[in-house]
């Protein structure tokens, strides 16, 4: 028996390469790492809808990574394509994002998994952002991950605010995608310099946000990218 709250983490998914010609799931270990550091039991999530519910009953709270997988035409603003040919993580991951939020249980979504987030609440993004940003920030990837890459401002009394215990912190980036809108009920709490959101969160909900950028690479105490973890883990141990 353990008091740390179950984290469930959802697996990344690839359909061949890395170190099987077969599907499989994948993911990086930092995640797990960046959770049991900040005092959660991280448990690793599998795409099966029957098991949907019985995750939600095991897990106090819920951790979305990043992910480069193409969303449905819909969440880029596009016409619903019939019998579209949908990315097997977003099948689930939207469905297990739907009942966090519906249930209030306490949600992290880093990059792929803040733009879920996000789409749930009506969001659309770019396919890729330098075609209709003008920038010259990077944001997909030029920079290794574990070096920060631009700044971001976060918005004064924000969760996200509180949390980093400031309002500009300079992040890493890997993401092409980046969201074109502000849906009802969702607060864009983080942006770059050129206006690119950077950070989104729910208000009124026990813990419901999204970053980004990969705070899982900086995950240390004493560096405010902890502070997430932890307080995820916090608001996943807390009752009702």
């Amino acid at each position: 028996m353990t008091d740390r709250p179950n984290i469930g983490i959802l697996l990344d998914y690839a359909a061949d390469g890395s170190f099987s010609s077969r599907p499989h799931y994948a993911i990086r270990t930092g995640y797990f790492d960046a959770i049991w550091q900040a005092g959660g039991l991280p448990v690793a999530i599998p795409y099966l809808a029957d098991g949907l519910a019985a995750y939600m009953e095991l897990c106090q709270g819920f951790l979305f990574p990043g992910g480069f997988y193409p969303f449905p035409a819909r969440l880029y603003g596009e016409p619903a394509i019939k019998d579209e040919d949908l990315h097997p993580r977003f099948v689930f991951e939207e469905q297990l994002m739907q009942g966090t939020v519906d249930r209030d249980v306490p949600v992290l979504g880093i990059c792929a998994g803040m733009q879920v987030l996000a789409g749930l609440y009506g969001g659309t993004f770019y396919r890729n952002l330098h075609d209709v940003i003008d920038t010259e920030m990077d944001h997909l990837n030029q920079c290794p991950a574990e070096t920060t890459a631009h700044g971001v401002r976060i918005e004064a009394g924000s969760r996200l605010h509180g949390l980093m215990g400031t309002t500009e912190i300079a992040v890493n980036t890997a993401h092409n995608e980046a969201l074109k809108n502000q849906p009802p009920g969702l607060m864009i709490n983080a942006r770059a310099a050129d206006g690119v959101v950077e950070g989104v969160e729910v208000p009124g909900k026990r813990f419901c946000l999204g970053v980004q950028w990969h705070p899982e690479f900086f995950a240390n105490p004493g560096d405010a990218n902890f502070n997430l973890f932890t307080g995820l883990v916090r608001a996943a141990g807390k009752q009702g």
